[in-house]
């Protein structure tokens, strides 16, 4: 099966990577609680680093121009420096989108402000995109080790913004202590472990109701490495846990629309203006107005 760069799939391959699932997912299980970030109605439209404006990811342009679209809800990075300040950042170095070169975990805020994503924009810190767009609500992933405490100690000083986060992470040691650090009041998405104890209780059918997961959401991409991940088992078994999932970094209208067919609760996407565009036309699109 061939994958674009971006992961989307060829419209001729969408269907077979998401099969025809009998069982939607829109709503999640009656007994389920939702967290308060995901309380929306479905589909949650999610610009990933705030959107592909001109190369100018995680900038704060790029995230006030998600928001004049009209979306509720921004996904970004968190790095932090060499001296504890909280960067909305992907990458560990400067070096591919910005005009300057280093490891950020090594360099003091004062360096890392000079720099200029796509050679205009600075890198926002953490407090600058909460401050000012205080009703978004943030799904942030925790990029690096350093990170964890200091966003910890930031996070215990939120009060109310912690209902209007989500954090997930690649490691599922940074989401335990985040877990430790918080319990339910913060909504978390699983980690890898969790993931695949879920895929495998679910092709298996063994323990699924059993199985012990403290994630809030499911938040994963059309597949991992050869194996597609959003097929109708996944998507029954998350269903029947009373778990939302989030499926990422989709930038193709046919993946959008077959996904959004299927029943996922979320889609995650560089082109926020298509993906707009694709909900408007199924009735779907719930702006930060609405």
């Amino acid at each position: 099966m061939r994958v674009a760069v971006d992961g989307s799939l060829p419209s001729s391959e969408v269907v077979a990577a998401v099969p025809d699932c009998t069982v939607r997912a829109s709503v999640p299980s009656p007994e389920s609680t939702l967290h308060p970030y995901l309380d929306h109605e479905a589909p949650i439209a999610l610009a990933h680093r705030g959107g592909d404006l001109d190369g100018r990811e995680n900038s704060m342009a790029a995230f006030a121009d998600a928001v004049a679209l009209g979306y509720r809800y921004l996904e970004t990075d968190v790095q932090v420096t060499v001296d504890g300040v909280l960067v909305a950042f992907h990458d560990p170095r400067l070096d591919r989108v910005t005009d300057r070169s280093g490891a950020i975990a090594e360099l003091p805020w004062a360096e890392v402000s000079r720099a200029r994503i796509a050679g205009v924009d600075p890198i926002p810190r953490l407090d600058e995109l909460f401050a000012s767009f205080p009703e978004v609500r943030w799904n942030l992933d925790v990029k690096a080790d350093p990170v964890v405490a200091p966003l910890i100690s930031r996070l215990e000083r939120g009060g109310a913004l912690l209902e209007r986060l989500c954090l997930g992470s690649f490691s599922d040691a940074r989401l335990d202590a985040v877990r430790r650090a918080f319990g339910r009041s913060v909504c978390t998405s699983a980690g890898p472990a969790e993931v695949r104890r879920l895929r495998f209780a679910s092709l298996f059918g063994r323990g699924l109701d059993r199985l012990s997961l403290a994630a809030d959401c499911l938040q994963i991409p059309l597949r991992h490495g050869r194996v597609p991940l959003v097929d109708p088992v996944l998507l029954a078994a998350a269903r029947r846990r009373g778990l939302p999932v989030h499926v990422w970094t989709i930038n193709d209208a046919p993946t959008m629309e077959t996904l959004l067919d299927r029943g996922v609760h979320g889609v995650v996407t560089d082109r926020t203006r298509l993906l707009r565009e694709v909900l408007q036309r199924r009735g779907l699109w719930r702006s930060a107005t609405s």
